[in-house]
């Protein structure tokens, strides 16, 4: 295959990694971190396999935080386990929205819901608890942007021989 074509379809992964950062409807950092390894070993790129280890295990890291971090702050600002459950069911359900940011919108819903089926007496509470899911979301998918830029910027350098 032309080294030319591997460039593209590198890049392409790497930019609908970025993409996947924020958007559930792409796998995110799994497609840039396949684009990375594309580009490592499809091409003649002298990219250090120490970016491959460092990449892989910040995607690894990644996956993880963007499970716990929206828990933690959600028990932080005073959530439950039923703001957590809400929050899963109104992702999975708002992915389904035929509306723009449904997996969004739909995920601080079911926090909001889930916290008030807990206590229906206390909205103040369930909206302190969808705040904290809201500023979970913000911290996981603003980690995972930064390693998908990253991977990106290391490759167009690494292509420009910079690095």
């Amino acid at each position: 295959m032309d080294t030319t074509l591997i460039y593209i379809l590198c890049l392409i992964l790497l930019f609908l990694g970025i993409l996947g950062t924020f958007l559930p409807i792409l796998p995110g950092l799994l497609l840039s971190i396949c684009g990375l390894l594309i580009y490592k070993f499809g091409t003649n790129a002298d990219l250090p396999i120490i970016y491959i280890w460092a990449f892989g295990i910040l995607t690894v890291i990644s996956a993880v935080l963007n499970y716990v971090i929206p828990a933690k702050t959600n028990r932080k600002y005073g959530g439950t386990r039923w703001g957590s459950i809400g929050s899963i069911v109104g992702t999975i359900i708002g992915m389904f929205l035929p509306i723009p940011l449904g997996f969004l919108i739909g995920m601080f819903a079911g926090v909001f819901i889930g916290e008030l089926l807990h206590d229906s007496k206390d909205m103040n509470k369930a909206l302190k608890s969808t705040k904290g899911a809201f500023i979970g979301f913000i911290y996981g998918t603003g980690f995972s942007l930064v390693v998908g830029v990253a991977m990106f910027l290391v490759v167009i350098l690494d292509m420009l021989k910079v690095i």
